[in-house]
């Protein structure tokens, strides 16, 4: 028996092309739908263009009958809107008018009518609702990503005899036949699958402790040559750190793309200026332009654009923890840093005045080509699938691009760590020879003791 999917409005607004998601089975748009992505037609933000794209694909659609019949999808199922069970009972105390009290109607209406009904939303309150009244429910995610413990960290632990990790630190290489994986479930060494630039950690056989660092280059696992960088004095404490220090490192015609996830205190953002600034004014190769530091909750729409002020001035409270990040950069003495704050503050505004570094709201990055810049999208995590890939389109030549954030902290409404920008580019990138991308950890947290300890315990 073929399934009725019932689509809430919020999946349309994530992903217009939801509605060709669901295989033979029927995709049913109850009519408050249209109502509601109607109100979004004018919105500029990213909401607002999924509306206008989602109308064009209804409406092509329309063109092979009536909607309120049913046409037919690509996949063999068929897509109708819904007019009907008004007359549906709900429970009393939940407002008719209420366009999710409506949909849920709907859902109910047809399951008693012998459909077998599945509403899919992205709004957790309203999943919650759906089952008090035994409706089946369910989230909307972009299927290439995983749950939370099997997406991919962009590193593994591998095992080697003594000998081998001799040969490696002598040869600067190792085969991928002379490693092995340890499942936990089978309790056993099983020859491993890896994916190009992923970051390695090699153990001895004999002595666990004894340990080599690599990267699987798609023939043979490599030794890494920028572990022990120090870009203005700053210089990695833990494998996490020395494997995003290699991605960053690595010039953007090899690396164009880099992609960091983990939890707060991590120096995501540190390193990754501290590398931008040192590539720029310590090389002086000219690679690279500028630093270009965006944040996705940047909004540059209604809400902030009445705000007084020059573009910069507008978007600075948001770029505040960049600017933490550089006091610790332009003054690498942490005993004299902040005994005068007017020169501290002084040496970050030479950054900005001289253009070395440019902060913007993510909105300004549509339809450009961004040639010879090192990027730093910040707080990624905030971003969606379309976002983040209408962004990575938009590096022309000699730029490198690097994303970060928190998959764990979310500020989106109708994102998580499934459905996010972050993670879906992390899995549609991996295996790329031209991304390089590493997961850090929680005890690879280097901000505070405090830091530490908290996310050990919270």
């Amino acid at each position: 028996m073929k399934r009725t999917y019932v689509i809430d409005t919020n999946v349309i607004l994530y992903s217009p092309g939801a509605i060709f998601t669901f295989g033979d089975n029927n995709v049913v748009i109850p009519e408050v739908v249209l109502e509601e992505l109607d109100s979004f037609k004018k919105d500029k933000s990213d909401l607002g263009a999924n509306a206008r794209h989602a109308a064009r694909l209804i409406d092509r659609l329309r063109r092979q009958g009536k909607l309120n019949k049913g046409v037919v999808l690509p996949g063999g199922g068929k897509l109708r809107v819904e007019m009907n069970h008004y007359d549906t009972e709900i429970p009393p105390s939940w407002d008719k008018g209420k366009p999710d009290n409506r949909i849920i109607q709907v859902c109910k209406g047809l399951k008693e009518q012998g459909e077998d009904v599945c509403l899919i939303t992205k709004d957790t309150f309203e999943r919650i609702k759906a089952d008090t009244v035994n409706i089946d429910v369910e989230d909307f995610y972009e299927k290439v990503v995983p749950e939370n413990e099997s997406q991919y960290t962009g590193r593994i632990e591998l095992y080697a005899a003594a000998e081998k990790i001799s040969e490696f630190y002598q040869n600067k290489s190792i085969k991928v036949e002379d490693v092995l994986y340890y499942c936990n479930e089978t309790n056993r060494y099983l020859k491993p699958e890896l994916y190009t630039n992923q970051f390695i950690i090699i153990h001895c056989l004999q002595n666990p402790k004894q340990t080599a660092l690599g990267r699987f280059d798609g023939k043979k696992i490599v030794q890494l040559f920028y572990k022990d960088a120090v870009p203005l004095g700053i210089s990695a404490r833990n494998v996490g750190q020395k494997f995003m220090m290699e991605a960053l490192f690595i010039d953007a015609d090899k690396a164009p793309l880099v992609i960091v996830k983990g939890p707060a205190g991590t120096a995501k953002t540190l390193f990754s200026l501290a590398v931008g600034l040192h590539k720029i004014i310590e090389e002086g190769t000219e690679q690279y332009r500028r630093v270009l530091v965006c944040r996705p909750n940047v909004t540059m729409d209604e809400e902030i654009g009445f705000l007084p002020g020059s573009e910069q001035e507008k978007i600075s409270p948001f770029m505040r923890p960049v600017l933490d990040n550089l006091e610790i950069l332009v003054d690498s003495d942490e005993k004299e840093r902040y005994k005068n704050e007017k020169e501290l503050a002084d040496k970050i505004r030479e950054l900005f005045d001289r253009r070395i570094i440019t902060t913007e709201a993510v909105a300004y990055l549509r339809g450009r080509s961004i040639v010879k810049n090192w990027v730093i999208i910040d707080e990624a995590q905030n971003l969606t699938p379309k976002q983040v890939k209408a962004i990575i389109t938009r590096v022309g030549s000699g730029t490198k691009l690097i994303l970060i954030g928190d998959p764990d902290q979310i500020d989106q409404p109708f994102l998580d760590s499934r459905s996010n920008g972050l993670c879906y580019a992390s899995e549609k990138m991996k295996g790329s020879h031209l991304c390089y991308q590493v997961t850090l950890k929680y005890d690879e947290c280097e901000r505070s003791p405090l830091a530490y300890e908290a996310s050990k315990r919270l």
